[in-house]
């Protein structure tokens, strides 16, 4: 073991190895950085080689300098590469929670690297030279589109929820049903952000039914909101009654004290329901129903970046603005951009809609994805004799708690390779390949779902099967 030892090359004549240098140039880190990583190797080596744990190349030979070098490589992979990666999702989850939710438009990517890359006018007024607010970049465009007298963002909707009840019940009561108190992804549930905003919980009716009549018995000098919840992560069937939001808004009208507020949960800005898909209430209808205010997520139906909105009468926005609270919960200026390049849009109409990738795959049609699918199957063969292939009709999920009740008609591939099994694929395609690709797994088979799966990703994933 002492010869062993005595046999480590010290790190400064590591330093002059080819391989240092090439290392130096091909890792941008600086001298001094390289040679701790080099040190931070040859101590763990040398703890090994204590151990008796050291089982490759013997100290003092070429190989053994292979060995470090091989090692420092793999550290430099490890300590300086991004966690944060792309991934190919074929799963066919369209708002898939694990991978990131919603994908942006081209113009929403766009106009964030354009931010990113260069100053902007972020609280700046260009015509009058003086300082500005952030939330006027994109509180025109959610007025416009939603019909709201005004608007502010933060940064995802459990804050906008917080926000609403701190600034209008703290120490006050808020009404909703128990069969609205939803828990949100995290365990996150309503009742205990309500709770730790100060307001006051007043539950009514029951779980599965709830009659204005509980509302309005509730009803008290101490109330300040009836809450409504958009139970968009679940839904209960069978023996239910809830109340709706028109009879809600007439309820709350005839109190000068009492805000009748929506949180629509998913928040959908396109209408799904005409195109046969859920039940989710746009927000342009929610507020023209007489809403006080209502607060939605960004990153999941609407297809834009992960934020809060809220939307409503201006006196209810204008306090909000004021509140403290605003300046903590507050959106930097990439999100800023992700979200105007998405309303953006929408702005301009039906066929620009459709440039936002949520709204795309949910409407794509199974003929659509059957061509595709025979296409890429196509492809793989000609590529590679490795795979059994059969493509059939199957369901994609909405995903990320949105329309729990709608399966989406898709077609799928089922790949089975002809040496290793669809469990050992799936792992390959996840961490063997750049970028990692994620599908699902059914019995023996490897099913791929082209829904959520770009051209340019088909070409990715054909390359990656033909790898394996």
């Amino acid at each position: 073991m002492k010869e062993w030892l005595r046999s480590i090359p010290p790190v400064h004549e590591l330093q002059n190895h080819h391989r240092f240098l090439l290392l130096l140039e091909e890792s941008r880190l600086d001298f001094v950085q390289l040679s701790k990583q080099m040190k931070e190797v040859i101590d763990e080596i040398r703890f090994s080689i204590l151990n008796g744990d050291w089982q490759k190349a013997k100290p003092g030979t070429l190989e053994f300098i292979n060995e470090v070098f091989d090692s420092l490589e793999k550290r430099l992979r490890s300590h300086f590469s991004f966690t944060l990666e792309q991934v190919v999702n074929a799963t066919g989850t369209i708002l898939h929670t694990n991978l990131g939710r919603a994908r942006l438009s081209e113009s929403a990517i766009q106009h964030v690297v354009d931010t990113a890359r260069n100053y902007s006018n972020l609280e700046y007024k260009l015509p009058e030279g003086e300082r500005g607010s952030r939330h006027s970049h994109v509180e025109a465009l959610i007025k416009d589109i939603t019909g709201a007298e005004a608007a502010m963002v933060v940064n995802n909707n459990a804050a906008a929820v917080y926000l609403v009840l701190r600034a209008f019940a703290e120490k006050k009561e808020v009404i909703v049903s128990r069969g609205q108190l939803v828990e949100i992804g995290g365990s996150f549930r309503i009742s205990s952000i309500m709770e730790e905003s100060g307001a006051n919980l007043v539950e009514v009716g029951t779980t599965n039914k709830t009659h204005l009549y509980d509302y309005e018995k509730a009803i008290s000098p101490e109330t300040a909101i009836v809450m409504k919840v958009h139970t968009s992560n679940f839904k209960v069937v069978g023996f239910t009654k809830s109340v709706e939001t028109e009879d809600l808004v007439d309820l709350t009208k005839k109190l000068d004290h009492v805000i009748f507020y929506e949180d629509l949960g998913s928040g959908a800005l396109f209408d799904f329901k005409k195109h046969g898909i859920g039940e989710e209430p746009v927000v342009k209808e929610v507020l023209e129903m007489g809403a006080d205010v209502v607060t939605f997520s960004g990153d999941k139906l609407l297809g834009g970046p992960q934020a809060g909105i809220i939307a409503g009468k201006k006196a209810i926005i204008d306090q909000l603005k004021k509140h403290q609270l605003a300046r903590v919960l507050r959106v930097d200026k990439m999100t800023l951009a992700a979200l105007e390049g998405t309303l953006i849009d929408y702005a301009r109409g039906d066929k620009a809609v459709q440039n936002i990738p949520v709204i795309r795959d949910l409407l794509v049609t199974l003929n659509e994805l059957d061509v595709r699918c025979y296409g890429f199957v196509t492809n793989l063969l000609q590529r590679t004799n490795e795979y059994e292939t059969k493509i059939f009709q199957d369901t994609s999920q909405v995903g990320g708690g949105t329309m729990p009740d709608v399966t989406l008609p898709t077609m799928v591939i089922a790949l089975k390779h002809n040496s290793i099994s669809a469990e050992q694929l799936g792992r390959k395609l996840r961490t063997e390949t750049k970028p990692a690709i994620i599908g699902r797994i059914q019995k023996d088979d490897f099913l791929i779902d082209l829904r959520t799966v770009t051209a340019e990703e088909e070409a990715i994933l054909i390359e990656a099967l033909v790898k394996i």
